[in-house]
């Protein structure tokens, strides 16, 4: 019998890793694709389009060691279920903002909901799959970028049409899923999770600022989370500003739509993808490629360059993201994984802003992918570094 269980349970838990990743993306793409909505209501800049985005980043990097101290103290399982139930409910909380202040309140509290649970779940991934880590966290990857693509391929012409025209609803409809996520972990059946940490090894949270792996995954994977979120938030009005406002939709769609091909690469080659250097090669290449193409073109042109960013940013993305169960001890995971998040969103929150802020500064609306044509070439560079770490005994 396999050391992960019998195949049935394999399965199951391997589902359960889908529907957590999907709880970390969901609520936030649920956003770009009612930018234009939130800016008419609410009077917004481009800098604040950008503070929007780039806010639950920043939680993201604030409280990913925050996090790691919960799972050394509670476990990873119950960490991530109470990030579930934060991240619901102050994800519903945003359609109630009725002002700027009040929505930035509610996307910083959501924002901490899902950081708690990012260095849960490869710590999750590693207890229930140990001997499948990369299967694991590809599962969990494929949720993440499958909730990331049905809140931006959905919302305009399904959702929306739903619920009166209204973003504010909107929100809350994306947030429910997470709730009902949640439950599902509550009563489902449980992997092999330990015991929490007791008093003798829970101090084991605080990441190793001193070793490089630790700073090369954070600056790898803040370049790919910067290009992909940063595209997510200006390409509405990006494209709105060259007058094909009809475009957005088609563009969010196949931004975040392209990934749906990656994940089903992602699903049957990962353990020949992980730990290679053509990956960060190819898809790096064709990154930098992608955001030149969106910077020089019109039209639909840039709807699909924007489909290459998302298909090549998701390939890239998940081959880091397999990293921290796969190049960690099993008791090392979360503290790995918290060190990379701090580092590689405190990248995300500064890229989106500084991307706006050059917008607005010069009034060239292509100044905003300026930042994201370097962090692609800093994302092709840092992987190839990357690839050259060996998994973990």
């Amino acid at each position: 019998m396999s050391p992960d269980g019998p195949p049935a349970r394999l399965v199951t838990l391997l589902c359960l890793l889908w529907l957590g990743g999907i709880t970390l993306r969901v609520t936030i793409l649920a956003v770009p694709p009612v930018i234009p909505l939130i800016h008419d209501d609410l009077h917004l800049s481009e800098t604040q389009v950008g503070l929007l985005m780039g806010l639950p980043l920043a939680l993201f990097a604030i409280a990913a060691i925050p996090g790691s101290l919960l799972v050394a103290r509670f476990g990873a399982l119950r960490t991530l279920v109470v990030g579930m139930v934060i991240t619901a409910l102050a994800g519903s909380g945003r359609g109630g903002a009725f002002n700027i202040w009040l929505l930035y309140a509610a996307t910083l509290v959501m924002g901490f909901g899902i950081a708690i649970m990012q260095p849960a779940l490869p710590a999750l991934v590693r207890e229930w799959v140990p001997q499948r880590t990369v299967l694991g966290s590809a599962m969990a990857s494929n949720g993440m970028l499958v909730g990331a693509t049905l809140a931006s391929i959905l919302t305009i012409p399904v959702v929306l049409p739903l619920v009166g025209g209204s973003w504010r609803l909107d929100l809350v409809v994306w947030s429910a899923p997470v709730l009902l996520i949640a439950v599902v972990f509550m009563l489902g059946p449980k992997g092999n999770t330990p015991a929490p940490a007791d008093a003798a090894t829970g101090h084991l949270w605080w990441p190793d600022w001193k070793k490089p792996l630790t700073w090369v995954l954070g600056l790898t994977f803040g370049s790919n989370n910067s290009i992909y979120f940063s595209t997510n938030a200006f390409l509405p009005d990006y494209l709105t500003s060259q007058g094909h406002s009809d475009l957005v939709s088609a563009g969010l769609g196949w931004l975040n739509g392209a990934q749906f091909l990656a994940t089903f690469i992602l699903v049957l080659a990962a353990e020949r993808l992980t730990g290679r250097t053509w990956p960060y090669l190819v898809f790096g290449l064709m990154t930098v490629a992608a955001v030149f193409g969106i910077i020089l073109t019109t039209g639909v042109w840039v709807v699909a360059f924007a489909a290459v960013v998302g298909f090549a940013t998701a390939m890239t993305f998940a081959v880091v993201l397999a990293l921290p169960p796969q190049l960690s001890a099993q008791g090392d995971v979360h503290r790995t994984a918290a060190g990379m998040f701090t580092i590689s969103y405190t990248l995300a929150v500064i890229v989106p802003t500084l991307s706006g802020a050059l917008w607005d500064l010069s009034g060239i609306s292509w100044m905003a992918f300026v930042p994201l044509a370097i962090c692609a070439v800093a994302l092709t560079s840092l992987g190839v570094i990357l690839s050259r770490y060996r998994a973990a005994a």
